[in-house]
């Protein structure tokens, strides 16, 4: 079959190499630089949003100072407590106002005040003297209403963007309170003062922010109080945006906004309630780089053609002898141990290459038969050891299942005696019943697996004989599914973790809350039988010593063997054994406890059907 090129795929590789590293170079510069433009750009556009929102809040700081005077003043607080039927009254105050009030402010800030007025709730109004309309044609009790309620009872200002007179209404920014009389702190009226919103714009209308970028002012209302006039503001009040401005104060982020992706920077002033709004578009504000990027894929485009023919170049002058060779190894193939004449010598390491395979074909030749023989003994030689290994493991295990303490068959036969002499009762035959049974089951050992349920019966008949020992019933809890019963398992295993739990778990004896629950689940195609006690726990180092000798796989000898003979039952390390024996080393017992809050052994085998399949590939394999 015709494989690829060396040679092109030299060529492929440098050139995904370098299209790699020029695109990583490229996307990260870009990345970067975005990055670094976006900070600057927002750093300046924080810097004027910042500075505007500040000499808006101190010109209308001015505006509430004009209103403090006005509030101060004794004729405004008296007018406000006046019998409002008395006409004469009405006029004097109007004009002491007019004079000593009025006039001062118009004549101190004249350019920045549009109109100043004081609505009463007892119906009389008086408006400054500067006004083109007569106080009796206009009806003020609608402007009242509004005013009473949007301005707070405690008297603070509140800056709007409305006008007593509709065709100011664009024009004109209202600061208007609630004002009390002079007799009580009841509110008795709203003074307003419509200031020129021209003395603002003046502020705004030198904020610079490129071609594309604006600058807007929206009121706690989200009503529009300042915009560029070739914005289109409408568009933008009918979306969800100005709401989400104003909840969410001083802010930055980025969403399309009359159809290109726009950075948007808000600021809301603690003094007025206004958001203060830059908007730039993301294709002007990353406009710089935009030339930078051009360049770097011209530059990289030029390096990647210049780098394509000096690897096609490297290319040929490798691939030009190693074809050569190539066809003296396809007469080697043949059988022709032929050496390669027809090649110009070379000092390189290709040349070397050359020399070493015609060294190789004299060589190969008379080594061939060598290595058939040598080949032919070791498969000989690993299959004797396979079967002098299985014969060791079979003797080990048959060795490890005859490893029965009989300590615990003569404590049962001298219960047994006891009970014969004492009394005359069916539990010496019920003993003797369950002994015997246990007997012809342990004395089976072969390495053929058993039946969950077996096991499970062989434990019951030994708690028919221990139940006597102790003199008290003690019931195991078994939570073992029916349809788990016929699952295998290793013969005599699980006995002997119920006697070593009686042996050790209840060093103080057994009360009526200790229990041992014995339940099976499978869990990623294992068997998995838990045994599991409430006593006394294993120690901390005991624990540690326990596990390093079922992960060595070494049963317990000398000072600790004597130990455990003693005790009685196989052990742990023994059942563990003769797991690993019958399914393999992945499978076994492991071991969890704490002192005092009892201990967990988990057998861990396969199930019967992988275990049939084990078995069927093994048939397939020695046949």
């Amino acid at each position: 079959m015709m494989r690829k090129s060396l040679s092109r795929q030299i060529f492929l590789y440098f050139f995904i190499v370098i299209l790699f590293s020029l695109s990583t170079v490229g996307v990260f510069f870009y990345i970067k630089s975005s990055e670094a433009i976006d900070e600057q750009v927002e750093k300046y556009m924080t810097t004027v949003i910042t500075n505007a929102a500040r000499q808006t809040d101190n010109q209308l700081q001015i505006f509430e100072r004009i209103s403090n005077t006005i509030l101060l003043q004794d004729s405004v607080k008296r007018f406000m407590d006046m019998d409002p039927s008395d006409s004469y009254e009405h006029y004097r105050f109007t004009n002491l106002i007019r004079k000593d009030v009025f006039q001062k402010i118009l004549i101190q800030y004249p350019t920045q005040t549009h109109m100043m007025y004081i609505l009463g709730f007892h119906g009389r109004a008086i408006f400054d003297q500067n006004q083109s309309f007569s106080a009796m044609s206009i009806d003020p009790s609608g402007r009242l209403r509004e005013l009473t309620e949007k301005t707070p009872e405690n008297g603070e200002i509140v800056i709007l963007k409305t006008s007593l007179l509709e065709k100011d209404r664009d024009n004109v920014i209202t600061v208007a309170r609630k004002i009390r009389g002079m007799n009580s702190y009841e509110v008795k009226g709203v003074l307003a003062v419509e200031f020129n919103e021209d003395q603002l714009s003046s502020l705004w209308n030198g904020v610079d922010l490129g071609e594309q970028g604006f600058f807007f002012i929206l009121d706690r209302e989200g009503e529009v109080v300042y915009a560029p006039e070739h914005v289109d503001m409408d568009a933008i009040t009918s979306t969800d945006l100005p709401d989400r401005i104003i909840a969410k104060g001083d802010h930055r982020f980025i969403e399309p906004v009359l159809g290109d992706k726009t950075m948007i920077i808000s600021r809301q002033s603690e003094y007025s309630g206004w958001s203060l709004v830059i908007m730039m578009p993301l294709d002007e504000l990353r406009a710089p780089i935009s030339g930078i990027r051009s360049t770097t894929i011209i530059v990289g485009f030029v390096t990647l053609i210049i780098a394509l023919i000096l690897a096609y170049r490297f290319g040929k002058s490798i691939v030009n002898p190693i074809r050569n060779l190539k066809n003296g190894m396809r007469q080697t193939e043949k059988g022709n141990w032929t050496h390669i004449t027809d090649v110009k010598p070379r000092e390189d390491e290709i040349g070397g290459l050359i020399h070493s395979y015609n060294l190789m074909v004299s060589r190969l030749s008379d080594m061939i038969e060598q290595v058939y023989d040598t080949e032919l003994h070791n498969q000989k030689t690993q299959l004797e050891l396979q079967d002098i290994q299985l014969e060791r493991q079979r003797a080990e295990f048959q060795a490890l299942q005859l490893q029965i303490n009989p300590h615990f068959l003569y404590n049962t036969l001298e219960t047994i005696n006891c009970y014969a002499i004492v009394q005359d009762s069916d539990e010496i035959s019920d003993m003797v019943e369950a002994m015997a049974f246990m007997l012809r089951y342990s004395i089976q050992t072969n390495l053929e697996e058993i039946t969950i349920a077996n096991e499970l019966n062989h434990v019951r008949h030994y708690m028919m004989i221990l139940k006597h020992r102790i003199g008290r019933d003690f019931e195991i809890e078994v939570a073992t599914p029916p349809e788990l019963l016929l699952e295998k398992m290793v013969r005599l295993s699980l006995q002997p973790i119920v006697e070593n739990i009686f042996q050790h778990a209840f060093p103080e004896g057994i009360e009526v809350w200790h229990y041992i629950r014995i339940d099976t689940r499978i869990e990623q195609d294992n068997l998995l039988v838990i045994v599991e006690d409430n006593g006394a726990g294993i120690a901390d180092h005991k624990l540690l010593k326990l596990r390093k000798r079922l992960e060595e796989n070494r049963l317990v000898d000398d000072d600790d063997g004597m130990h455990v003979r003693r005790k009685g039952g196989i052990g742990i390390v023994n059942v563990h054994r003769r797991i690993q024996m019958v399914y393999g080393e992945e499978y076994g017992i492991t071991v969890y406890s704490s002192p005092d809050q009892g201990t967990k052994i988990i057998m861990t085998m396969p199930r019967m059907e992988r275990v049939r399949d084990q078995e069927s590939r093994l048939k397939q394999l020695q046949t």
